[in-house]
């Protein structure tokens, strides 16, 4: 993607203005329509199936078994990117998500047939995976890599303003105006919409070929994004990282809205603001940690404002708002710090395919699997020290969690450089004259 082959149109340099590649802009736009679509349900499947008369043990069955197949399929993206190419992949998750969002809606919701429910719920899992890291995949093999720390920032800006912030608001709108069963539909509509526009959009050639090498057997290929695990083990580092970045995010969606309302006294519409101020400031952290990576290094991103101050801002998060309840403006602080630091674990996309250039599918694969595993580490964690600690002991539990993940990130450097180098007339003379004093050394060297 060099600048020769860049048109010079409004939309190009709007993208170079942003840091976007300008060849996947209408896969950005894609994957944040498609993920719009897919957030749509998150806030309010679980009340439907219980005001249908679903009991609560088999709605937490059914989250349960979708959180297996997301994780799966979230390593599978990168797997299968390597052998047919990421946008065969993208094609193939908005395939599968469409053919089980169908039978879902029709053989499951309108019947509310538990076994249908359960099966074709279970199976949509391995769709968005596979198109949202399928398109993740792209970028990291379009990308060069001192441009690579935007890019995945835009990525995650997309992702997460579609799953969970403008999914829910859509959904907010969409139920009173509609009804539920029909606001799904809506959400199948804006996933087919988003997924055809980003794979129709982007023509870049990366995506469009396998990225294993040629004549390498499939069987090979895949167990590549298994034994990178102890091959290299740094990237097996960043997977677990990865796991605990976001793990907190999915336990406290369990068990924080019982605690705002009840023991910090906010109404459910406090509680919901709230989160929405969370996300909006963790949206606001994508973009801003992969600018701040692009002058600090990924590194010291993730090491310091993401793992450090994540260790910082949960339990601030928790204990404040609790030793001033009914102060809304100050829960609000906490939660946008908490948003924050979350957000600064962004350059994990980027340093993974770094520390394997050779195999950056293979790396972005066992980051995937991170990302996938922690919407089921997190509500472990409250499973296993709510009982036994209560709420406390649970938030203490994932600053501990974020202690650690500081203390891994202390075994990792950049391995190449991650911005763009700074052109002066200082630097142009050094590299004029810089060929010269080669071949003289040659000449020196063979004499």
């Amino acid at each position: 993607m060099s600048d020769q082959s860049t048109p010079n149109t409004p939309l190009s340099r709007f993208c170079k203005m942003l840091g976007i590649p300008y060849p996947m802009f209408w896969g950005f736009v894609g994957l944040l329509i498609f993920m719009i679509g897919d957030g749509v349900e998150l806030g309010y499947l679980s009340p439907y199936l219980s005001d249908h008369g679903m009991a609560d043990d088999r709605i937490a069955v059914v989250f349960t078994l979708y959180g297996v197949t997301v994780a799966i399929s979230s390593w599978l993206a990168g797997a299968l990117s390597s052998l047919w190419g990421p946008k065969r992949v993208m094609m193939l998750g908005l395939l599968i998500w469409s053919v089980f969002e169908t039978l879902f809606l029709l053989y499951g919701l309108e019947k509310v047939s538990y076994p249908m429910i359960l099966l074709t719920y279970g199976l949509r899992g391995f769709g968005y995976p596979l198109f949202a890291y399928g398109f993740l995949v792209w970028i990291a093999a379009a990308t060069p890599s001192r441009k690579m720390g935007l890019a995945v920032g835009w990525f995650w800006v997309a992702y997460a303003a579609g799953l969970p912030t403008l999914g829910s608001l859509v959904a907010s709108f969409a139920i009173p105006l509609i009804g539920a069963l029909q606001t799904f539909w809506l959400s199948f509509a804006l996933v087919v919409f988003g997924g055809l526009i980003g794979l129709i959009g982007m023509r870049e050639a990366h995506g469009m070929q396998r990225l294993a090498p040629e004549g390498e057997k499939p069987l090979r290929s895949m167990t590549k994004n298994i034994t990178i695990m102890w091959t290299n083990p740094k990237v097996s580092l960043v997977g677990l990282v990865r796991i605990i970045n976001t793990s907190s995010m999915f336990g406290f969606l369990i068990v924080m809205p019982g605690f705002f309302m009840d023991t910090v006294g906010f109404t459910l519409e406090q509680w919901l603001r709230l989160l929405t101020i969370v996300f909006v400031f963790n949206i606001i952290g994508n973009l801003t940690s992969s600018v701040i990576s692009t002058r600090i290094g990924y590194r010291n991103t993730i090491l310091w404002l993401g793992a450090v101050g994540s260790t910082i801002s949960t339990p601030l998060f928790f204990f404040m708002p609790q030793a001033f309840p009914h102060n809304f403006m100050l829960a609000s602080v906490f939660g946008a710090f908490y948003g924050l630091t979350l957000a600064c674990f962004v350059p994990l996309s980027a340093l993974a395919p770094a520390l394997a250039p050779q195999n950056k599918a293979a790396a972005l694969s066992v980051l995937s699997l991170g990302a996938g595993a922690s919407t089921w580490v997190g509500p472990a964690v409250v499973a296993i020290f709510n009982e036994s600690f209560g709420l406390g002991g649970v938030v203490w539990a994932f600053t501990g969690l974020y202690a650690l993940s500081a203390v891994m990130m202390t075994f990792l450097r950049d391995p190449e450089p991650v911005h763009e180098p700074v052109l002066t007339k200082a630097t142009s003379r050094i590299k004029i004259k810089a060929p010269r004093q080669d071949l003289r050394w040659a000449h020196a060297t063979r004499d």
